[in-house]
């Protein structure tokens, strides 16, 4: 009798994901365990199934053999790997003991897989890094798995055992007048297994302090209190758990010249009434160096000029913000004789507004402030 298809047992399609499989499987233990059909033989039949399916699509090895061969690249255990249908149930203890809370849940599953923890790490940027991308080395202090003991706690020659206690499912069963409730086993606390003779590096532990150093490129263009995700970079797993990840938060410090709104720039510049009257040509400091721009006659003080494609880098795009320069003119404080003489005759000519005086006086007025 050929067997079904583990795709089709689990309704997923064959380029499904982890996730996608894993949610699918879980559906079906829930529906089909023995547990919730007690002396269904078929539900029962239907549960080893999925489990079956299930062990193989979640393992990258056994699914590829399995796309490639069929159920022949498997063996011939008829379980998918399982040396016997009972493996199905201590193979997948923890995931019936999470989700589902069935009392059969706990039948030795042995010390569980735990993500490692996630880290952060806050750095600070100069302004010109952080606009232009940067590469920086991070010095990070993290445990590592113990080389000594391969991350097993157990000294050499020695290995873990399962705890007695518990019988390896890292929980003992207490009764509460009409409840039967799990708890945490108190000898291995939780892991299932003991370690008699520890490891004398890392004391049992499986990780030993350690600093590691790591290149990390910060983009161009990249804001105040933004984060870098580097996966896997965190503290190790426990018991073949997946490592967990590193948070690089960048902190950006102000610059002198340049104010940041977004991802356009503002500089502000003083000129003196006269340039802003007449009009000029002035310099103007880039990212890059420096721009030449025009000031038009008649310029306002607070009027805003903008230079396009100036600003700053947009992250993982090629367009840029803009600059924006802000033109303040400056009234003087103290003048000399002939600046006053020129500024009354000025309000003299404005008066009356003939338009070839006025001329006249701007390009007087622009000699003596040249020549002052």
């Amino acid at each position: 009798m050929s067997k079904a298809d583990y795709y089709e047992l689990l309704g997923v399609p064959k380029d499904a994901g982890e996730d996608e499989i894993k949610k699918a499987y879980r559906q079906m233990a829930f529906k089909f365990h023995p547990d919730r059909n007690p002396g269904d033989a078929e539900s029962e039949a239907r549960f080893k199934e999925a489990a079956e399916a299930y062990e193989v699509l979640r393992d990258p090895q056994k699914r590829a053999r399995y796309d490639r061969f069929g159920h022949q690249g498997l063996g011939d255990t008829g379980f998918g790997g399982f040396s016997n249908p009972e493996d199905i149930f201590s193979t997948f203890s923890d995931i019936f003991g999470e989700f589902f809370g069935f009392g059969g849940a706990a039948r030795g599953r042995g010390p569980r897989p735990q993500a490692g923890n996630d880290l952060r790490y806050d750095l600070r940027v100069a302004f010109r890094d952080a606009a232009m991308g940067s590469e920086t080395t991070l010095k990070i202090p993290k445990p590592v798995s113990c080389e000594e003991c391969s991350g097993t706690g157990a000294a050499a020659g020695s290995k873990p055992e399962t705890c007695r206690q518990c019988g390896g499912a890292g929980q003992i069963h207490q009764n509460q007048g009409f409840f039967r409730v799990a708890v945490t086993c108190p000898i291995c606390r939780g892991e299932g297994v003991v370690i008699p003779n520890p490891c004398p590096r890392c004391k049992g532990r499986g990780q030993v302090p350690d600093v590691r150093e790591l290149k990390v490129r910060i983009p161009a263009g990249v804001d105040d209190g933004s984060r870098l995700r580097l996966r896997g970079e965190g503290e190790p797993g426990l018991h073949g758990g997946p490592p967990g990840d590193l948070y690089v938060v960048v902190h950006v410090e102000e610059d002198k010249t340049f104010r940041r709104q977004g991802q356009d720039l503002v500089y502000t510049m003083e000129i003196g009434m006269v340039r802003a009257a007449l009009g000029d040509k002035v310099k103007v400091p880039t990212l890059e160096g420096e721009e030449t721009m025009d000031i038009p006659k008649g310029t306002q003080s607070g009027e805003v000029f903008s230079l396009r494609g100036l600003g700053l880098p947009h992250p993982g795009r090629s367009q840029r913000g803009d600059l924006l320069v802000e033109v303040i003119v400056r009234t003087p404080k103290s003048l000399s004789k002939k600046q006053e003489e020129l500024l009354r005759e000025f309000a003299k000519l404005d008066e009356d507004k003939p338009l070839e005086k006025v001329k006249n006086f701007f390009k007087k007025a622009k000699d003596a402030a040249m020549g002052s």
